[in-house]
């Protein structure tokens, strides 16, 4: 698979590096990016692919769920230099259909992993509420139908983590950031506002 990584690299300079060597020498002094995008880590679902945005025009942290874990130092590095330093204006938190971290969120069993179950309580109140409203049902069509109800659920939790940090607050409170939660459809391609 390296040698696969390393055969696109060397058409990608073939290619869009050379057709676009200006736009590419551009980057390399610096970037600019106007989009802070949290998603999964999920191969799917890369942000660049799904949004047609170049290279440069998004700062992307990714991680198992799109989870905005709060008072998480880590997160909120990236928290503070895409708005004080990259000045972003938007910040886009994205689910996306199919997703392995929501189906083991909503699985009814104990898992014998360590790590998972651990960060996946970070969205366990996106399933609390989905419950609350409706409940798990037993029909595996209708189940699939309620986990995307439950991706959804976990952005717009994530939405809320997201406002818990000073620095986002203080942005949309300025008008400098807006916070949006997006989803994409794996199957149909599409990449909608929810949020």
């Amino acid at each position: 698979m390296i040698d696969h990584i390393l055969e696109g690299n060397k058409e990608f300079i073939k290619g869009d590096f050379t057709e676009n060597r200006d736009y590419y020498r551009a980057l390399a002094s610096g970037q600019s990016p106007t989009v802070l995008w949290i998603g999964c880590s999920d191969s799917r679902v890369a942000p660049e692919r799904i949004s047609g945005a170049k290279s440069g025009e998004i700062f992307v942290h990714r991680n198992i769920g799109n989870i905005v874990r709060v008072g998480d130092w880590n997160f909120a590095t990236i928290l503070e230099y895409a708005i004080k330093h990259l000045k972003v204006a938007d910040i886009v938190i994205c689910g996306h259909s199919d997703c392995g971290a929501i189906k083991a969120l909503s699985a009814d069993k104990e898992s014998d992993e360590a790590y998972i179950p651990l960060w996946l309580s970070n969205a366990s109140q996106a399933r609390s509420e989905l419950e609350r409203e409706m409940p798990k049902p037993a029909d595996p069509a209708a189940q699939k139908e309620w986990r995307r109800r439950l991706e959804e659920e976990n952005v717009k939790l994530q939405l809320k983590n997201l406002r818990t940090y000073p620095i986002v607050r203080e942005a949309e409170r300025s008008g400098k950031v807006a916070a949006h939660g997006m989803y994409f459809d794996l199957e149909t391609g599409k990449l909608e506002k929810i949020a």
